[in-house]
């Protein structure tokens, strides 16, 4: 028997992994009165496989989360325990950063931030069924029996729905280890007609650190200097921990081959699609068989933990399998096993049925973010958590929704790319993902995010304060280089930059455009630069240095966005269009385009097709 709980929300958050985190707070930090569910109150933002935020591209993802007003980057900023930058010797648009984390840390501190935001219930309770108002939701069913009602709904279900683990042969259902799945909202899901697919990923054994004979290993600790992740930070980072190094030698691929029989995912047994850029131990030695070793980071589970993540060794292998691989390694010849590795298949929903705002286009209201929209990463689940919860908010509040583009940022390439291409694998952010990735590079996703935070009302008086106090001082910056020069006669400062006899007055700007001289080089020449934060210098030097690369950007986002302003009605026939192969027509209904830019982008939508529908949407505007 049902019960109404007797209370309305504005918006309900199935789901408290990163992105459901992400989606309540910014939900009820915009004023609307949120419902937070998941399965376990104790299991609120785990980090399920590495501890570990940010990387190459998932890095620019923490950032962008941070600028929009979200919590993923002070959460990793106050627990991690080691920060480096990724790239350093290469250009800025791909440089990236990545924090080592305390893993119960990370999870105690975001539920902290949770249960203490106003307008925001936490609550244990598997949500079994969606309620319905004719094409629209109207609120969640749990396996109790309790009816939450809500104008909105974000479903971020990770790998929970009808998720089954695997070890060796053995398998049994449970969305994480130790945790129940969560059945019934797929087959409704189904029945509402979504398309349900099957993905799976992997994680591998967790090892004792008292097993492990360090001392034999390559030690790696975190950059000196680290920029914190937040752009107002409330914490500065501190490496506390180093992580080690070794590598998987011949014998170790010799157990692996022989034991492939054994295996759930080449024995048959696993029907979901693994990841193909995070792959298990058994699919590097089956594809790469050339290679002698494959590199393994042993990484600290936390401060107060002896548990060790080895990362570049996730497997379903039987557990005795597991040991003895692991037990060939150099520096783990002793070691023990903790917990054992497994694979995990899970529901998604094929993403292509999301309309851009991560609404569904099937149910009024309704939201999907994180692993049921076919991504891996905690990244990219906490950035598209963050999108559906403001958009959530905002049709719960009656106004116009927000749409992140693929110029403004890596969240639009990757919302962009997942309803226009869908997925038949766990999608992954890369760099070479986004066309204009040196106009998306970490340094200034305050400047292409926070403004569009502050409209919908989820970044603080503090935050805006400090974006503007930033873009003061990068405006006296550029100022400072451009009225500061040096001439002819200044010869003991072209002797201290090395430059040759000076024929002309240079200015700071022009000094600096040189690839041989950097900031910090030149900061002597003006008493000001000494004053600005060392976030705004490197900011400066960026902008300087390729000045005339982020130009030519700009002029192609220009031509870009002529396209995007080109709206298709929602009721356009596309079955009216006779120029129109049958295939281009197939395409275009099923993803709905919101402008003639995204048309553009769908796979098998040839130029032939777009250049028609901008004639016919010309004559129809």
């Amino acid at each position: 028997m049902k019960s109404d709980y007797g209370k309305i929300y504005d918006v309900i958050v199935v789901g408290a992994g990163h992105a459901g985190c992400e989606a309540a707070l910014a939900a009820a930090r915009m004023g609307c009165v949120t419902l937070l569910l998941n399965i376990s109150l104790d299991a609120v933002a785990q980090m399920s496989c590495n501890p570990a935020v940010g990387g190459l591209a998932k890095g620019h993802l923490v950032k962008e989360v941070d600028a929009l007003g979200g919590e993923m980057a002070r959460n990793i900023d106050a627990t991690g325990i080691q920060f480096r930058t990724l790239n350093t010797k290469k250009g800025p648009a791909v440089r990236a950063s990545r924090a080592q984390a305390d893993r119960y840390l990370y999870s105690r501190r975001m539920k902290g931030v949770v249960e203490q935001t106003p307008g925001l219930d936490l609550k244990q309770g598997v949500v079994v069924r969606l309620m319905l108002d004719g094409q629209g939701v109207s609120g969640v069913e749990t396996r109790e029996g309790i009816v939450f009602q809500s104008r909105s709904v974000v479903l971020t279900t990770g790998t929970f729905m009808r998720g089954l683990i695997h070890v060796g042969m053995q398998n049994y259902p449970g969305g994480r280890a130790g945790e129940p799945s969560s059945e019934g909202l797929s087959a409704q899901l189904k029945s509402l007609g979504f398309s349900v697919g099957r993905l799976k990923t992997g994680t591998p054994a967790r090892l004792s650190a008292a097993s492990i004979d360090f001392t034999r290993l390559e030690q790696q600790w975190g950059d000196e200097f680290f920029e914190p992740f937040s752009f107002v930070p409330k914490h500065r980072p501190v490496n506390k921990r180093p992580c080690f190094i070794t590598y998987t030698n011949e014998k170790t691929h010799e157990i692996i081959l022989n034991n492939l029989g054994r295996s759930p995912m080449y024995s048959g047994v696993i029907e979901g699609v693994g990841a193909r850029y995070c792959p298990s131990i058994e699919d590097k030695v089956v594809r790469f068989r050339e290679k002698a070793q494959h590199q393994v980071f042993l990484e600290p589970e936390g401060l107060d933990s002896l548990e060790i993540y080895p990362n570049g060794v996730s497997t379903s292998l039987p557990p005795d399998v597991q040991l003895a691989f692991l037990r060939t390694i150099e520096g783990l010849e002793n070691v023990e096993i903790m917990r054992p590795g497994y694979a995990i298949e899970y529901d998604f929903v094929d993403p292509i049925q999301l309309k851009p705002t991560l609404a569904t286009k099937e149910i009024t209201g309704l939201y999907h973010a994180g692993q049921i929209n076919g991504t891996s990463g905690y990244e990219e689940a906490a950035a598209q958590g963050l999108l559906a919860g403001i958009n959530a908010a905002l049709f719960a509040k009656g106004h116009d929704e927000v749409v992140i583009g693929r110029d403004q940022g890596y969240l639009g390439v990757l919302i962009d790319d997942l309803v226009n291409k869908g997925t038949q694998e766990p999608y992954r952010m890369f760099t070479s993902r986004a066309e204009h990735r040196l106009l998306l590079r970490e340094d200034n996703a305050d400047q292409r995010l926070t403004p569009v935070g502050q409209k919908v009302g989820l970044v603080d008086g503090e935050r805006w304060r400090s974006f503007n106090d930033k873009m003061e001082a990068l405006a006296k910056g550029r100022t400072t280089l451009q009225r500061n020069r040096i001439t002819p006669a200044d010869r003991e400062v072209s002797a201290r930059l090395g430059l040759e006899e000076l024929k002309n007055a240079l200015t700071l700007e022009e000094l600096l455009r040189r690839p041989e001289l950097a900031i910090e080089d030149v900061k002597f020449l003006a008493p000001d630069l000494a004053l600005l934060e060392p976030a705004v210098l490197n900011l400066l030097e960026v902008e300087v240095k390729y000045e005339g690369y982020i130009r030519r950007q700009e002029e192609q986002v220009k031509r870009f966005r002529k396209t995007e302003e080109v709206l298709i009605p929602e009721s356009f026939d596309y079955r009216a269009v006779s120029g129109l192969t049958a295939e281009v027509r197939e395409k275009l209904e099923r993803v709905r385009p919101v402008n003639l830019g995204q048309a553009a982008r769908i796979p098998g939508v040839t130029p032939a097709a777009i250049a028609i529908l901008t004639i016919l949407l010309r004559r129809h505007k």
